[in-house]
């Protein structure tokens, strides 16, 4: 993908971003049963990056509005959706009362109340005291001696978010996912949030927050940090958007209690509808337990294991409080060696060291092999993903090879050694250009060995929430009717909760026919990366050293989830049905209908355009 046309891409996805702002969601009312009822809402703010990826700034709307060009009120709303003229009346108010009224608690100001159940309230300090003044109760560890605990999620577990309108059944509520009651600290990163709806989920008053947030600008910056200055158990960080850098898209978090530290790898956002609170959409996560070391004993740097040191690295390059990044430690990860951890940090990567092999495709790839998951035989993906970017031949053989284990270099030589280099070469040399071309027929066996499910415009339009619902889930028709787009690739997304969108960024890998459990597992990736080259990186020549650069607009994160060795299938299979998805004993749920109509000669859905 040359340099104009990712200009084209993102100026395709901002057009798309400002329409999703003109238009209203729809919410399910409490009667309602297949089809939703679009409900008028007090109006929430959100902060909103909506085109799921690849956005150059961030701008607000209203959650829910009242009309579709409903405009943003001087309501005192800060670009948090913090509501500042209410919090002020209702301090005033506690302040009119007899001080023998007010329980005994410290002068904090109550910021909201979601219901009876939960309230979040703030103070009136500044936050960059709070900076100045670095308290050891911030970070993870804690002194206090803590008996262990029969951990939940102890040996890692993939789940569906809870969907409103819908029985319990293997999912998760995002409030059993932060467990606010012994919350210590929180390290919350997402790329669209409501920031109140989120703090109403946790006690502020006990728990230490750090919101890792995308601002591109300075003035962004110091915008959020205004209006979170009376939160003096907030902190903000804002990992580098500088150069290229336009999303910062990952989704993870931290989350400290005083037996353990629970790891959350979500495909959802910090917003209700991703949580399924509205009815209309659905999500994963990823979570594992890690429970906390007796005593003084920590973890080593060398005894970490492979998930383990590329989460720190991760976490380092985002310029986490590096008091936070220590007190991991304290943790046992070795219930983490079957797993790994993999981002794209966003920017440029070269040079010593080879930091390129470390993150986006590259790390991905090499991720794999470090499992036990590389191979040379042939397989098959299913990628679920609710945005898609200007794909090509080239994106799927960087995607399909890293799946096999290779670290980029494979696909980049295929790339770089160009038909103008062999013309200019020598007769005798062409063998050796020829080397760096791929097999015959690869390139176009790839549209039979990998699908891509997205939904069409049908199964929007019939979906619980409509077409209203549709603005998180984004692609381009001009991306589509391209004559480099792969249109084999796509499949329908229908969710097997009859009505229901899906959010999910996932990728089931498998050997193409039946082979050895132990030498070739299947597995599963769950994280934030769609399908696009933002999310996943490019590898080029960089000019002036000519060595190997990677590209990377996005900031990423996910897990790859293997089979278990002892069962790998889910009955007994025969070599013709090995590549079936349904055959294989995953660790993570399978979201959507199974198979599915290819959208080759159908329309999928395309945000702007019908929104426009």
């Amino acid at each position: 993908m040359d340099s104009s046309t990712e200009s084209e891409e993102d100026e395709e996805l901002k057009q798309a971003i400002a329409l999703s702002l003109q238009h209203q969601s729809t919410v399910p009312s409490s009667g309602s049963s297949n089809k939703m009822e679009s409900t008028s809402k007090t109006a929430k703010q959100v902060i909103d990056l909506t085109s799921d990826e690849d956005s150059v700034s961030i701008t607000t709307r209203k959650f829910q509005s009242a009309a579709p060009d409903a405009v943003l009120p001087s309501n005192g709303l800060g670009m948090l959706g913090l509501d500042r003229k209410a919090m002020e009346v209702e301090r005033l108010a506690r302040k009119r009362k007899p001080s023998a009224s007010l329980p005994s608690r410290s002068p904090l100001q109550k910021l909201m109340k979601m219901d009876s159940q939960y309230t979040s309230e703030v103070s009136r300090l500044n936050v960059a005291s709070l900076t100045r003044n670095v308290k050891s109760s911030t970070s993870i560890e804690q002194s206090q001696e803590v008996k262990h605990k029969d951990l939940k999620y102890a040996q890692g577990i993939v789940l569906k978010t809870w969907c409103y309108g819908f029985p319990r059944d293997g999912d998760i509520k995002v409030e059993e996912v932060l467990e606010r009651d012994d919350l210590t600290l929180a390290v919350l990163s997402s790329f669209q949030w409501d920031v109140e709806w989120i703090l109403g989920k946790i006690n502020t008053t006990s728990t230490k927050l750090v919101f890792v947030m995308q601002a591109k600008e300075e003035s962004t910056k110091r915008q959020y940090e205004q209006e979170t200055a009376d939160m003096p158990n907030l902190r903000l960080c804002f990992p580098s958007m500088e150069g290229q850098v336009n999303c910062m898209h990952s989704k993870l978090m931290l989350l400290a209690h005083p037996t353990h530290l629970r790891i959350v790898v979500p495909t959802a956002n910090l917003v209700p509808y991703d949580w399924g609170e509205t009815g209309v959409m659905e999500n994963m996560a990823f979570l594992i337990d890690l429970p906390r070391l007796e005593g003084n004993e920590t973890t080593s740097a060398n005894s970490m294991t492979f998930f383990g040191t590329d989460l720190l690295y991760f976490l380092q390059a985002m310029g986490l409080q590096q008091e936070i990044i220590q007190s991991i430690y304290k943790f046992d990860f070795s219930s983490t060696k079957d797993f790994a951890f993999v981002h794209t940090i966003g920017g440029t990567h070269t040079g010593e060291g080879e930091p390129w092999r470390r993150t986006g495709y590259c790390g991905f790839g090499r991720a794999v092999k470090e499992l036990g998951l590389s191979t040379n035989e042939d397989i098959y993906i299913d990628f679920v993903a609710s945005s898609i970017g200007a794909v090509n031949q080239d994106f799927l053989a960087m995607l399909y090879l890293a799946a096999q284990g290779d670290d980029g270099l494979r696909e980049y030589e295929w790339r770089t050694s160009t038909a103008a280099k062999l013309k200019g070469s020598k007769k005798g040399s062409r063998s050796a250009v020829e080397s760096h071309k791929p097999p015959d027929g690869f390139m176009e066996s790839l549209q039979m060995k990998l699908r891509v499910f997205f939904p069409s415009q049908e199964t929007v339009v019939r979906s619980r929430g409509g077409v209203g619902c549709g603005g998180p889930i984004c692609f381009s028709s001009k991306w589509f009717n391209a004559a480099t787009f792969p249109k084999k690739v796509l499949r329908d997304c229908k969710s097997v909760r009859e009505g229901v969108l899906m959010h999910n960024k996932l990728l089931f890998v498998r050997p193409l026919q039946q082979q050895d459990p132990m030498t070739s597992r299947p597995w599963t990736y769950v994280g934030s990366a769609n399908c696009s080259e933002s999310a996943w990186g490019k590898l080029v020549k960089e000019k002036t050293t000519t060595l190997p650069k990677l590209n990377c607009r996005n900031w990423e994160c996910g897990v790859i989830v293997p089979v278990t060795r002892n069962q790998p299938f889910s009955t007994a299979v025969s070599v013709l049905d090995a590549r079936s998805l349904n055959n294989y004993a995953w660790r993570v749920p399978i979201p959507m209908q199974y198979p599915s109509e290819a959208l080759e000669s159908s329309r999928p859905w395309f945000y702007a355009e019908q929104m426009s």
